[in-house]
């Protein structure tokens, strides 16, 4: 995007800002259900900025404007707002000042400044927070009734009117009134009466709808309010077919429209109603319930929805193998097509989707694939695009992240490929990656032990060379859903999220040399019961991911003997069970790959 069109649109943000007498404005990711990936409608961050990482804060005043982001995209957003005149704002960086602090220090002359931003999307935990912390720094105010995109954006997407469709029973494993049933049984235990929920894929799961409002999550945009007695869909009734609404009606479930939500609220008639802080946006939690006492707490949906069923569990296992087909087939091809010449970091994206999407029940890609050659490695969250894209040479490292929606499970699988000779260094880094990722597979802890407490497992072999990453280690994967899901996590920030049977988590450590390369492993895991001692309950990790780990830039020396075992034993597993999928030419590759070390 060119910088001079950037440069303009936040001249023009300033010019209806000047006319409503805001000093700054705010742009946060999200949209009005605090998703992480949003329709394009509310992608208003990257339109006013240019910067397109997922996760990222945008805030200008009258002459200056910066943005905040976090390690995944520090490379990216340097390239992203050079020349635009945003300055970046590197988080939990020492020196960053936080949001606040920097109006402080840019609106000082000002007391009683205003500060705007939409309060559609943002939180009401996110607004709460900010006008506090505004109003201990020379009293400015917020407001959060006012939308200036509606004002410059002339061509801004309408809300997404595409059709939603029935995930089927025999991929879901629990019908639509088990899941309500559980749900209001979990709200009594809370003392609550209903709740509003606005996630959009606690929406679809709970419903078992699927839709296509959101690049590579089967989502549709919606809320659903559950009362003791009946539910209400808020969606666009353009959006249902008439199967959908039977469907619906049958499971007691109402529909209205999407953008009468508000309504819907002001006519609740329980005593009270729970509303997340957290996900629940800024306007619809300030909705006009005189009768009705809201309840700010943590929805109890999200870790219900994060602990798989029998059903989903064995969706996940054969949509890994089918995905782990496409990657065995893809990865055959891939040295001896670079070797070839001709080949980019696009041209092996391409190929990769196109063998996933001849997979049976493939739907779409899960994320948009990180392919990065060399120093785009480095970039965490690299994306090719025609300008950035690069030739690959017979030699370095690939780092390919990728994954797919299946219609019974979600993919998320890394490999960092040597495609020729490597550096001493490209060596160490990728073997002490390996390590931390055996050692997070390896890892047994209590049933209830949280994310953080187990990060330390996969840093250590790292730390102890003086090697650390600033991303997590792993997140949830949905069930055909969004590739992110909470809300357990494992990351060096407290994550209290307890880790129970059932529950996906990635592994995936890596390591990122600016300038030069990047390493990272993964695979998605179940957590599944180990055993009961007098000491209590405890769990362990079982690979669902199937697909070969690049042995050939691995310092073997480096490895322990438990190490090497474990590397054995998950690629004789890989060829037991991709094997029969083959045929004799992929076979025969899979042999070498997966041969012991």
């Amino acid at each position: 995007m060119q910088k001079e069109t950037i440069r303009n649109r936040i001249e023009r943000l300033r010019e209806v800002m000047r006319r409503e007498h805001l000093s700054a404005f705010i742009f946060p990711s999200t949209d009005p259900h605090h998703s992480e990936y949003v329709p394009d409608r509310w992608r208003g961050r990257e339109w006013i900025s240019g910067f397109n990482g997922s996760a990222g804060t945008f805030v200008a005043t009258l002459d200056k404007a910066a943005l905040w982001t976090d390690s995944r995209y520090f490379l990216a957003a340097e390239e992203q707002l050079d020349g635009t005149g945003i300055q970046l704002m590197r988080l939990k960086v020492a020196g960053t000042p936080s949001i606040p602090d920097w109006l402080d220090q840019e609106l000082n002359a000002t007391d009683g400044a205003e500060v705007g931003c939409d309060g559609w999307v943002n939180s009401y935990d996110d607004v709460e927070r900010l006008r506090s912390e505004l109003r201990e720094r020379h009293g400015m105010t917020l407001r959060i009734n006012f939308d200036p995109l509606e004002r410059i954006w002339d061509d801004r997407p309408q809300v997404p009117g595409n059709k939603v469709g029935i995930h089927p029973l025999k991929y879901a494993g629990e019908p639509v009134s088990d899941k309500l049933s559980r749900i209001r049984r979990q709200l009594r235990q809370q003392h609550c009466d209903g709740m509003l929920l606005s996630t959009l894929d606690d929406i679809a799961w709970t419903l078992n709808l699927r839709g296509d409002d959101v690049h590579c999550n089967p989502v549709f945009v919606a809320y659903l309010l559950i009362a003791s007695k009946k539910a209400t869909l808020f969606i666009d009734p353009r959006k249902l077919t008439s199967e959908v609404e039977d469907y619906l009606s049958k499971a007691g479930v109402d529909t209205a429209p999407y953008d009468k939500v508000t309504d819907g609220l002001r006519r609740y008639s329980e005593y009270n109603i729970l509303m997340d802080p957290a996900t629940t946006n800024a306007m619809v939690a300030a909705a006009d319930m005189p009768h009705c006492y809201k309840m700010m707490l943590p929805s109890p949906v999200p870790a219900m929805k994060a602990i798989k069923n029998s059903t989903e569990i064995q969706g996940f296992r054969s949509a890994m193998l089918r995905d782990g087909v496409a990657m065995v087939k893809f990865l055959k091809w891939l040295k001896p097509a670079v070797a070839a010449g001709g080949q980019t970091e696009m041209s092996v994206d391409a190929k990769l989707t196109s063998l996933r999407r001849e997979q049976e029940l493939f739907r779409d890609i899960s994320f948009d694939t990180i392919a990065g050659y060399g120093p785009h490695g480095a970039i965490v969250h690299y994306e090719a695009t025609p300008e950035s894209d690069v030739a690959l040479r017979p030699e370095g490292l690939l780092l390919l992240d990728s994954g797919a929606q299946y219609s019974d499970g979600t993919t998320d699988i890394t490999r960092t490929i040597a495609l020729g000779p490597v550096s001493e260094e490209e060596r160490r880094v990728y073997t002490y990656v390996l390590k931390a990722h055996i050692q997070l597979e390896l890892a047994k802890f209590p049933d209830g032990a949280c994310g953080t407490q187990i990060d330390a497992l996969a840093r250590e072999p790292l730390w102890r060379e003086g090697l650390n990453f600033l991303h997590g280690t792993g997140h949830g994967v949905g069930s055909y859903l969004c590739v992110h899901e909470g809300p357990h996590q494992v990351r060096m920030e407290y994550m209290p999220a307890p880790l129970h049977a059932g529950m996906t988590i990635t592994d995936e450590p890596g390591i990122y040399v600016a300038g030069k390369f990047g390493v990272r492993i993964e695979n998605t895991l179940l957590i599944e019961s180990d055993q009961t001692t007098d000491f209590g309950s405890f769990l362990k990790m079982d690979s669902l991911t199937l697909c070969p780990i690049d042995t050939t830039p691995v310092d073997i020396a480096l490895l322990t003997l438990e190490e090497r075992e474990w590397l054995n034993a998950y690629h004789e597993r890989v060829y037991t069970e991709l094997a029969p999928l083959l045929n004799v030419e992929e076979k025969e590759w899979l042999r070498k790959e997966t041969k012991k070390i």
